[in-house]
């Protein structure tokens, strides 16, 4: 596993402050944030893009593709990955973002306005599109398997580790590097969803104000990162001796199809896709002992969530710890369930429910056990992974114990 986290650039460091309900939410410092209603986030600190890439090939990427290269080659590293020519085509890689480079997008068009067209990089395009992380891990290691990203908003991570586990599963590879990245604290995402009153006001309290289920909660908070597992099948990974953390067991995707951004109240899309990854997984309702929640921290969102988990799991809801760990990343897009992936990997090979954070007053319409301000250690035997975006999309993994 690898992870860029606006809580730490390694797994080990990441985890330590999520267990110890360390907010990673701060006053922004990458632009002047004057004029704007919204003055925080959780961006990623102390990250050194030079110890993945040269100067050179730095340049021409966008920030969120540096953050995508770095968690897939730590995630590659933690994995003793390598492939002989004779393993390359059953070796592919499936990182996704949300967005994308929007901060080179919005820096290149100011050039353009600003100098005309010959101002325009060679490398903008390739330096912002979405499956650039793919092809440059594909490239770098020559991993000669499937090769793509995907895209749907803030599910998109786990349709990436997903679809990358179908595809071990249909005997198209053998291993997937897989996850999502993405970096759009820059003026344009923050105005959008500024203007779109989607993002959290508590600029004099940065660290408590991703704050799911309190009924404090204001809307979410931006953060960025990425988020990458390496999967492989089974045998093949006993084979080379790999150590293995967890199964990858169930998978499962549905629509809303109800409103571009606001959730379904009835919860049911949410639900389908729990019930979905837990067919797919083979994995009983009263099996699941953990949920780490999509959990954004708006006023709408939260319940949505909590109504879908009551709906999926009737009267074992009230016997299930969850718990969101966006209260201390703030909400990564693209990239939130690639990190949250890792967190929940994390939760079951340690066997502890990491803690919602600034939960002091419970919604009383969010009525699930949230495991509030400090972790649990219980059995937790599976555990489930949720993730909606805009669009109505939902998806959900769910991680067994070995």
């Amino acid at each position: 596993m690898g992870i860029i986290s606006p809580v730490g650039n390694t797994v080990g460091q990441a985890w330590e402050n999520i267990l110890a309900a360390r907010s990673g939410i701060r006053s922004i410092t990458r632009f002047d944030t004057t004029d704007f209603p919204v003055r925080i986030a959780g961006e990623v600190r102390d990250f050194d893009v030079a110890n993945y890439l040269s100067p050179k090939e730095a340049r021409r990427f966008d920030t969120f593709i540096h953050y995508g290269i770095a968690a897939a080659m730590d995630a590659i590293s933690d994995a003793g990955l390598t492939a002989s020519p004779a393993d390359a085509e059953r070796v592919g890689v499936c990182i996704g973002s949300g967005i994308g480079g929007l901060p080179m997008i919005e820096e290149t068009h100011n050039a353009l306005l600003a100098g005309g067209p010959r101002k325009v990089s060679p490398f903008f395009v390739p330096g912002s599109i979405i499956n650039m992380i793919s092809g440059i891990i594909s490239i770098n290691y020559g991993f000669k398997g499937p090769n793509f990203a995907t895209v749907s908003a803030c599910a998109t991570a786990n349709h990436s580790i997903g679809e990358a586990m179908r595809l071990i599963e249909y005997g198209d590879a053998d291993v997937m590097i897989a996850g999502g990245a993405e970096s759009t604290i820059c003026p344009l995402g923050i105005a959008g969803f500024a203007s779109a009153k989607a993002l959290s006001t508590r600029n004099d309290d940065p660290e408590s104000a991703s704050r799911p289920w309190d009924v404090g909660r204001d809307g979410f908070v931006l953060g960025e990162g990425a988020g990458v597992l390496v999967l492989e099948e089974y045998e093949y990974a006993k084979a080379r001796g790999a150590r293995i953390y967890c199964e990858l067991s169930g998978y499962g995707m549905s629509a809303d199809a109800h409103h571009i951004t606001a959730p379904s109240e009835d919860g049911e899309g949410a639900a389908r896709s729990m019930s979905n990854s837990m067919r797919n997984g083979g994995v009983a309702l009263d099996e699941i002992d953990y949920i780490n929640a999509h959990g954004t921290s708006t006023p709408l969102g939260d319940i949505a969530e909590t109504v879908a988990v009551k709906r999926c799991f009737g009267e074992h809801a009230k016997s299930l710890c969850v718990s969101s760990t966006k209260s201390m990343t703030g909400h990564a897009l693209g990239a939130a369930a690639g990190i949250e992936a890792i967190f929940t990997v994390l939760a079951v090979h340690h066997q502890i429910a990491p803690p919602t954070a600034n939960l002091r007053e419970q919604d009383a319409k969010c009525d699930l056990d949230y495991v509030p301000l400090v972790p649990r250690e219980i059995p937790i035997r599976a555990a489930m992974s949720n993730a909606f975006g805009f669009g109505g999309t939902n998806a959900t993994l769910v991680f067994k114990r070995l």
